[in-house]
């Protein structure tokens, strides 16, 4: 299995669904692991542990996944996404020059230790300044990456260049970590204190407020950023 089957997949749902394609994500999954698992058996690894397998090929393929749903809005706002671990893991004189300013746009200073890019997914930068708008990391569930996600959202904000980079959290939340405001879990009060957000992509209640929405108010909060 490939990436362009989990496209295959969310197009088939898009046609059902419209616009509202994003909420049926977990479901997406469920079905895109059973095809995995048949390709597995086909084609073990060595290791012969297909939750290990799928594991990886899920958190490497839903931020792409997620990167296709937005992108032609994001580039009909004007702007630009980029693979976060692509700016990490290339030297910066191996990027072209509009890349390579864009990591130097989000770089956080450790002193004598260097410095270094946030682990982020997606990276939504202006391209005619080169600079990083909005960073995004995505999981199926919170307690993977949210305290994560929290501490580079307090790093960038203490440094004058990096401090207006806004820190997003996508996730299909299958844990219904997000679901309550109040009594709220753990994540959710990471979310609501430590980043500029979350969005569920979900057909499951929420309780929403300015921190943790719907993933169909992505783009429009986006645009609101873009027209500051």
């Amino acid at each position: 299995m490939v990436f362009a089957d989990l496209i295959r997949l969310y197009e088939v749902r898009k046609g059902k669904f419209g616009v509202a394609a994003h909420r049926h994500i977990s479901d997406l999954l469920s079905e895109a692991k059973e095809l995995h698992k048949k390709d597995f058996l086909e084609h073990p690894t060595p290791q012969g542990d297909h939750e290990q397998s799928w594991r990886a090929f899920k958190g490497k393929n839903l931020e792409k996944l997620i990167s296709y749903i937005i992108r032609d809005e994001v580039e009909t706002l004007g702007l630009k996404l980029v693979d976060g671990n692509t700016l990490d893991r290339t030297r910066s004189e191996n990027l072209s020059t509009e890349l390579s300013m864009v990591k130097r746009s989000l770089l956080v200073d450790y002193g004598e230790f260097g410095e270094h890019m946030p682990d982020v997914d997606i990276v939504i930068y202006e391209p005619k300044t080169c600079k990083a708008l909005a960073v995004i990391s995505s999981k199926v569930t919170l307690r993977e990456r949210i305290a994560q996600t929290g501490y580079w959202k307090i790093k960038l904000s203490r440094d004058g260049a990096t401090k207006d980079v806004r820190v997003f959290f996508v996730t299909p939340d299958e844990d219904g970590t997000l679901s309550l405001r109040i009594p709220s879990k753990k994540g959710r009060a990471i979310v609501e204190i430590d980043t500029d957000g979350s969005y569920i992509m979900s057909e499951a209640p929420v309780e929403e407020d300015d921190k943790v929405k719907m993933f169909d108010h992505f783009v429009e909060d986006l645009r609101t950023l873009v027209d500051k």
